[in-house]
């Protein structure tokens, strides 16, 4: 959610890296972009409602620019057009800021009492004027950026210029992320690694109250009260994070795709024998497990309490983090809160991990991206191996959550001598088989255009479920109405009868997955009570089923530890084909963004 990149150079026109690094990010999702930078003493500022390459569009070829912040809006306060967008300039200082304001509304009271006017809605204006009254004030910008950080509310990643200083860019943080990339005679800024790895590996992270001094050749980091700190120069160790669509015509199918690999490599270190197992966290002595999550990596969470829960013996809750922090969540030592996020920088999910360790209460991370916010908070962590993910609609972050929370589950019923060696090896088999299993779902593409050519063009669908069921329902109606606009909603199937049937009429889609052998039949007699209102329906299961007016995708019989990461993958592809069909931008849907940072 919005995009940082800044640079400043000896030589290098940098006109060039502002806006690649842009593009690096704009899987993080964004309806505005904007830059600004200072030549021959003069600031200019160019901002454009709609995608980098429009910005790109409207910046002239310049050259000989040493100096500049970009960045990429995804809209919190004011609407998505030209003037709420980043940067914004007050009087001597200019800024990108990525986070929110929350007392914005008393700043601009009394900033207006000083005589300041605003052009925009946006909060970033008015943080951009309170450094700015601040700097004139005090004619010192230590002290301006110290007086900042006392008097604002809420979360900030700010890069800042300054008229009468054109060799500096100043930069200030507080729970949104932001790093400082080193480089010879040129440095750089920017909200994630990959905006910067294809000109440095080398950069140092800022954590919340810091703020630095950039300029080619220096690189300065402050604690709030103006102490020079000593930071480690971290190195990304893996390769440019850029990823390119290939032969695919949208980043999605190509990640729906690649998920034997994601899942084999997450997987990988865990299933050659029963004592990899036991390279995981040893959870035994928990009572209970709290899992905290937003959106998907959510949904993942709830497929792993029933694995816990049904296999394990262990108390799983699970919980929205935008929740789970507002909540009394009766913390003791023998709870152990698991938090998930794909890119480690989910600012809700941050908020309670900081809440739990608090508390002094152990926790676990399931993360994607290293020395990413969360995953350095954390007491354990356990990485997913999806690699970048561009489309914000997740597909293979999520089955490599599952994937991971699954082998978990079954090391801690292994641990518990709750499931027996013959069968853990026989599960084990299959997960080491899950690339060729999986392989046979991805090619029944003609299956799933099908379905989509049925149900595009309807206004509702339904998707229902039992146990595990259910959180893959959830997982599908949301991959349904993120990328494709359709209404859709996910319902334990029991509750059916207990209102929401009644929305069901003439040829309105139901789906339904039955993957539980002990309550499959339930499912199907929920599936004959929306038949006989007129519904179509469709069900994924592994058993072999009959029945008039439903139409069946089958997946292979496997354990119960390894059936979601079959079930999701129909859902994945219905969804992309639908969307397809109906002409949507698949890989940046509208109003959303890949990488959440805002509360």
């Amino acid at each position: 959610m919005c995009g940082i990149v800044g640079s400043v150079s000896s030589k290098t026109n940098i006109i060039s890296i502002l806006l690649d690094g842009l593009k690096t990010l704009e899987y993080r999702g964004y309806d505005s972009a904007g830059i600004s930078y200072i030549k021959d003493g003069n600031l200019i500022i160019n901002k454009v409602k709609g995608r980098v390459k429009d910005l790109e569009d409207n910046i002239k070829k310049e050259s000989n620019v040493t100096i500049g912040i970009a960045h990429t809006r995804w809209a919190t306060h004011g609407k998505v057009n030209e003037t709420n967008a980043h940067p914004h300039n007050v009087g001597n200082v200019t800024i990108v800021h990525n986070g929110i304001i929350e007392n914005f509304s008393k700043l601009k009271h009394k900033l207006k009492e000083k005589g300041y006017e605003f052009k925009s809605q946006s909060d970033t204006e008015i943080a951009a004027g309170l450094l700015d009254y601040y700097y004139k004030k005090y004619k010192n910008i230590d002290k301006t950026i110290q007086k900042f950080i006392k008097k604002v509310d809420g979360s900030y990643a700010i890069c800042m210029l300054l008229n009468n200083d054109p060799d500096t860019i100043y930069v200030i943080k507080k729970d949104s992320p932001l790093i400082i990339g080193k480089g010879e005679n040129i440095n750089f800024i920017a909200s994630d690694v990959p905006a910067i790895l294809k000109y440095t590996k080398k950069y140092y992270i800022l954590e919340d109250y810091e703020y630095g001094k950039i300029t080619c050749n220096n690189i300065t980091i402050y604690d709030k009260d103006g102490n020079v700190l000593k930071k480690d120069l971290k190195e990304y160790q893996g390769s440019d994070l850029s990823s390119d669509k290939g032969i695919y015509e949208h980043y999605m199918l190509k990640e729906i795709l690649e998920q034997p690999s994601t899942i084999r490599k997450t997987v990988n270190p865990y299933i050659n024998n029963i004592q990899d197992l036991l390279k995981l966290p040893d959870l035994t002595k928990y009572e209970r497990i709290d899992i905290i999550a937003c959106g998907t990596a959510m949904h993942a969470g709830l497929a792993a309490k029933y694995l816990f829960e049904q296999y394990s013996n262990t108390k799983c809750e699970v919980s929205l983090a935008s929740e789970y922090r507002y909540q009394n969540n009766f913390l003791n030592n023998k709870v152990l809160s698991i938090f998930i996020s794909q890119s480690g920088e989910t600012a809700d999910t941050l908020a309670a991990l900081k809440k739990v360790k608090e508390a002094k209460c152990d926790t676990l991370g399931i993360v994607n991206v290293k020395e990413s916010s969360i995953a350095r908070t954390l007491d354990k962590v356990l990485y997913t191996e999806a690699g970048t993910e561009i489309a914000v609609a997740s597909t293979k972050a999520y089955t490599s959550q599952v994937a991971l929370l699954s082998v978990l589950a079954l090391s801690n019923a292994y641990r518990k001598n709750l499931i027996k060696e013959e069968k853990i090896n026989k599960i084990l088999e299959e997960f080491r088989s899950v690339s060729s299993i999986l392989n046979s779902l991805l090619e029944s593409t003609n299956t799933y255009e099908k379905i989509a050519k049925e149900i595009y063009q309807k206004s509702d669908i339904f998707y229902i479920g039992r146990t595990i069921d259910y959180a893959l329902a959830m997982e599908g109606s949301l991959k349904l109405k993120e990328i494709s606009y359709i209404h859709s909603e996910a319902y334990a199937a029991g509750e059916l009868k207990h209102g929401t049937i009644s929305l069901i009429t003439e040829n309105t889609p139901v789906f339904a997955s039955a993957t539980d052998k002990h309550i499959n039949a339930k499912t199907i007699s929920n599936l004959k009570e929306v038949i006989s209102r007129g519904a179509k329906c469709y069900l994924i299961t592994d058993e072999d089923i009959k029945e008039d007016n439903i139409k069946v995708i089958k997946i292979k019989k496997v354990s119960m530890f390894i059936k979601p990461l079959l079930t999701i993958i129909p859902y994945q592809l219905i969804a992309y084909y639908t969307a397809k069909l109906k002409g949507c931008d698949i890989d940046k849907p509208r109003n959303l963004a890949k990488s959440v940072t805002v509360e």
